[in-house]
């Protein structure tokens, strides 16, 4: 039975101020109404019983395995109802203190808003949050945790069962045999021994399918950006460029996050760098794949054959082209589905809740928690700053040697105990992360995520003489040990190095390397080396121009008149490869890159 608590209040009204009492009584009190009058006051007694459970609501809306249900039941009233539709779900929220979903139901901001701000934490078992409305969730004060670890070794072990499937042809000849033929020259399949795997995104998932690999026989490379290098060389992995690892595989694994950046990242382009007759193996993400160029690669014989798991839409149409393929193996997304793997997950989800409503701070947290709107108001600009800087930074990176050393400076005229640096740390975080990983990044999981990259971020402070009123003079973030797309941005002592500051509350990106530039981070930018003399600025503009590129703004840093020269363009369009191949002819043009922010 629950807890039941009763209270007495007696309130006795008077003209000047009201006075109130309050105590307990005794559990199961009746409720009575009394009222008394006499000439210089009114007085109401009133006896009220209210029932009280301690314990927290979970509702879990999608089959979870019983280890986690258990695990809930220790802490929490477990509600297991399945296939609700969206209004029934949008109905039982409200007396929810927590909602467990897979990726069937949908995590609207209908939810967040029915909930009435009882609702504390949703958890996703699963890796991907897609259904969760991340914006809604934040601003009704709701943490969303997921379960990225548990399917690991599931999603590994299913990558190699189609890499091995596909290279010995076994889904064609089951089928070939039920339908009572008997074709064994047609189904000659290719050795893996010796060939060549890349493993493209080199995370749990990437490295366990190369562990695996190397067991095989197969020479492993790999490409991912943030990957450490001795980690990788730990497991005899070589870490290459992208261009390196798709020219010279025979065998490509995909394991990276889908993500503006990985969109349709193989693609006709990517496809004609291949080596005739590759064979591709995708348990990731769907939308890493251009479907309709795979096909025409299948068709040329670019492809040889593929295997995939996940699929652009889901499930895809029964006359895909690509499913029906005679060269493609399917799978309609198993990679985390076994035993094991789901029980894994339903623990995982079933923690990361339990500690969210004890109110720890959850790892696997994918939102951010809410901040006091007094410090979001100073900060706001300079939170827009340290992810630009970040996400600027990154995409000088070139190589595959990954990122692992990062320093942030910030100069300020406040001392270390008026100014903190964790929410700029997460964002700059943030910007370094996001553009190549599913990981979202907020202040509750910003070093987790670093640290699990192998990438270690220290600080600096810079104390100004001045009026400590602005927050921050500057922002500056250097990354060390790595070869850069744009060798401007390298620093005298050999890193790469951005510094921005904040201007009539716009971000503004103020140096590159040891140049100084002056240009609003906004849209996109193209950063061009050349040497400094009349013309260069109209011949680019034309180009852009021609191309139907809109030019926002240009600036030009240099050194001396004459002398080496810095031009920051920025656009509103992302160029065609056409455009920037132009303008790096342009005779005094000696360096150029396109930058995302």
């Amino acid at each position: 039975m629950a807890a039941a608590s009763s209270w007495y209040f007696m309130v006795t009204p008077t003209k000047p101020s009201l006075s109130w009492k309050l105590s307990f009584l005794s559990p199961l009190t009746t409720v009575n109404v009394t009222r008394r009058q006499n000439r210089t006051a009114k007085r109401f007694v009133v006896f009220a019983t209210v029932f009280l459970d301690p314990k927290p609501t979970v509702l879990v809306a999608e089959k979870l395995g019983e280890a986690g249900l258990e695990l809930l039941k220790t802490f929490a009233n477990v509600d297991c109802s399945y296939n609700l539709d969206h209004e029934e779900l949008c109905t039982k929220i409200s007396l929810c203190d927590a909602l467990i979903v897979r990726s069937g139901t949908k995590v609207t901001r209908e939810v967040f808003e029915r909930s009435g701000g009882r609702l504390k934490v949703v958890g996703r078992a699963g890796v991907g949050i897609d259904n969760v409305d991340l914006s809604a969730a934040t601003e009704h004060g709701c943490l969303v945790v997921n379960a990225p670890t548990a399917n690991t070794i599931a999603a590994a072990e299913h990558g190699i069962a189609l890499l091995t499937a596909m290279a010995r042809n076994i889904a064609q000849a089951d089928a070939s045999i039920k339908s009572g033929k008997w074709q064994r020259s047609k189904y000659v399949g290719v050795s893996l021994v010796g060939k060549t795997l890349a493993v493209m995104g080199f995370g749990k998932v990437g490295s366990e399918v190369a562990r695996r690999a190397k067991g095989l026989g197969m020479h492993v490379i790999a490409h991912d950006p943030y990957a450490p290098a001795d980690r990788a060389r730990a497991i005899g992995v070589d870490l290459v460029s992208f261009e390196e690892a798709i020219s010279t595989a025979d065998f490509i694994s995909l394991h990276m996050p889908l993500t503006p950046a990985t969109s349709k990242m193989f693609n006709d382009e990517s496809f004609s760098q291949m080596k005739k007759g590759v064979r591709i193996v995708n348990v990731a993400r769907g939308g890493v794949i251009d479907e309709e160029a795979l096909v025409r690669a299948l068709d040329s014989g670019t492809v040889a054959q593929a295997a995939l798991d996940v699929f652009t839409e889901e499930p895809p149409s029964k006359d895909s082209k690509l499913v029906l393929h005679e060269n493609v193996t399917v799978t309609p997304h198993l990679g985390a589905s076994t035993t094991e793997a789901q029980e894994g997950v339903a623990i995982e989800v079933a923690e990361a809740v339990v500690g969210a409503l004890k109110g720890q701070l959850a790892a696997t947290a994918v939102n951010a928690p809410m901040l006091p709107a007094e410090i979001l108001s100073e900060l706001a600009p300079f939170v827009t700053l340290s992810e630009k800087l970040g996400r600027l930074a990154v995409q000088l990176v070139a190589g595959g040697r990954g990122v692992q050393s990062v320093k942030v400076t910030y100069a300020s005229a406040r001392g270390p105990d008026d100014l903190d640096t964790r929410l700029l740390r997460a964002m700059i975080t943030k910007g370094l992360i996001e553009p190549i990983s599913s990981v979202f990044i907020n202040l509750v999981n910003a070093d987790f995520s670093a640290k699990q990259r192998g990438l270690r971020i220290t600080e600096e402070r810079i104390l100004l003489d001045g009026s400590p009123e602005n927050p921050l003079e500057f922002i500056q973030v250097q990354i060390a040990n790595v070869e850069s797309k744009f060798s401007i941005a390298m620093s005298d002592s050999g890193e790469i190095k951005v510094e921005g500051r904040v201007k009539d509350g716009k971000p503004h990106l103020t140096k590159v390397g040891s140049f100084g530039v002056d240009v609003s981070m906004e849209g996109s930018l193209i950063l061009c080396r050349q040497v400094d003399q009349p013309g260069m600025v109209g011949s680019v503009g034309s180009i852009l121009g021609e191309e139907n590129v809109n030019v926002s703004f240009m600036s030009v840093g240099r050194i001396a008149p004459r002398k080496q020269a810095v031009m920051t363009i920025g656009v509103d369009e992302e160029p065609s490869k056409e455009a920037l191949r132009r303008i790096r002819e342009i005779p005094a043009a000696e360096e150029i890159v396109f930058l995302k922010l």
